[in-house]
């Protein structure tokens, strides 16, 4: 394949059929997404996170990468960047599909803003993350990362999927090779295209 497509966890990606791409190019994943499905991918920098990761026992069968941390409960079985860039887990997750050479990657759920001012996640409420009435987090950090992603490499075409209206950072905008699009957008690009699924039957999306 050469697309991939980046999960964050804000709550625009939640009508997002995740079976549906899996066959359509590679998944990067972050944090509690192994909860639910099972990406390429799976990256998570927050110590507490990489720990309920290990306690799952998810890391044992499936790519888990982090960062160098000495409060990770096991070494083994578990990926570390060398060198690290002491990122957040979605603008780390995304840096690592730019070292592949994708021509295309798609992001979701990178939503940056709060839903009106509260924490914006899915999994909010849910252990190891904060309640949905909590305060937004500050997206400073996020934002910045990405950006310069996105800058670094040119040649990759970047395609933000979105709910109409949604929020675009005034950082994110103007940028070439970075496009901000809609589901419906998404599925028409995807339309009538033939895959190949792992056991290569052509099959149509």
């Amino acid at each position: 394949h050469n697309v991939a497509f980046v999960l964050g966890n804000g709550t625009s990606r939640k009508n997002l059929n995740l079976n549906e791409i899996k066959n359509r190019g590679t998944i990067y994943g972050c944090n509690a997404l192994y909860r639910e499905f099972e990406p390429d991918y799976l990256i998570a920098v927050d110590t507490k996170m990489v720990n309920e990761i290990i306690a799952a026992g998810y890391h044992k069968d499936h790519q888990v990468w982090t960062n160098p941390n000495k409060g990770i409960t096991s070494k083994s079985n578990v990926n570390f960047f060398s060198p690290h860039k002491g990122w957040s887990s979605g603008p780390t997750a995304l840096w690592m599909a730019c070292q592949q050479p994708y021509s295309q990657i798609y992001i979701f759920g990178f939503d940056y803003q709060g839903v009106e001012g509260k924490f914006n996640n899915v999994y909010a409420d849910t252990f190891n993350y904060k309640k949905s009435n909590d305060a937004a987090t500050f997206f400073g950090n996020w934002l910045s990362q990405t950006e310069k992603t996105v800058k670094e490499f040119k040649n990759i075409n970047f395609f933000r999927v979105m709910e109409p209206g949604q929020f675009v950072p005034d950082k994110l905008q103007g940028i070439p090779n970075l496009q901000h699009i809609t589901y419906e957008n998404f599925e028409q690009k995807f339309k009538g295209s033939t895959y190949t699924t792992k056991n290569h039957q052509k099959t149509s999306i």
